[in-house]
């Protein structure tokens, strides 16, 4: 089965932070650079536009990035623009960011309930979550959707936990429209 560009760059740039111990600060870097590219839609327009030349997209990288991220993610850069995978950078850096927070045991977790959770509902979610996962901490995020009328929705990458009163009601619904009498 072919990887995906993503996974192939990716996996490039974690090994090269697992071997040159700078796991931390790649990972640092890796996040400035997405955030850099999501908050400037032009910038994303800029390296995408086919009459730009790869020579000047490389003098952008170096007039923006040189001096502000480590001369090993200047070069990984260089690399994308090289091979022509800019349509593919926010791919990329999604994955070696998750790639880096899954081996150092950082989950992320998005929690919905039906009203705002006290800081001691959240801290014992979060330890919970801690108890019964393989994480040594969470990124937690907290919505209120009154829509859920009650409990909890937790997702935990593609798992969900839903025991909302809105989902058991919609499942007592269906049996109950199911019995015949």
């Amino acid at each position: 089965m072919a990887k995906l560009v993503s996974s192939i760059y990716g996996d490039a740039l974690f090994e090269l932070a697992l071997e040159e111990d700078k796991m931390d600060t790649l990972l640092e870097e890796a996040t400035f650079v997405r955030e850099t590219f999501l908050e400037n839609e032009e910038v994303l327009k800029l390296f995408n536009h086919p009459k730009i030349r790869k020579d000047e997209k490389e003098a952008f990288i170096e007039k923006v990035y040189e001096g502000n991220v480590s001369e090993d993610m200047v070069g990984f850069l260089h690399i994308i623009v090289a091979k022509d995978r800019y349509n593919e950078i926010l791919p990329i850096f999604d994955y070696f960011i998750h790639r880096v927070k899954e081996y150092k045991g950082i989950g992320t977790a998005r929690v919905t309930s039906a009203v705002e959770l006290t800081d001691n509902q959240r801290r014992a979610i979060e330890k919970k979550l801690l108890d019964t996962t393989r994480y040594n901490t969470f990124e937690m995020d907290y919505t209120v959707d009154p829509a859920i009328l009650g409990g909890l929705i937790i997702r935990i990458e593609d798992r969900v936990v839903d025991s909302s009163l809105k989902t058991q009601l919609d499942k007592m619904t269906k049996e109950l429209t199911q019995i015949r009498i």
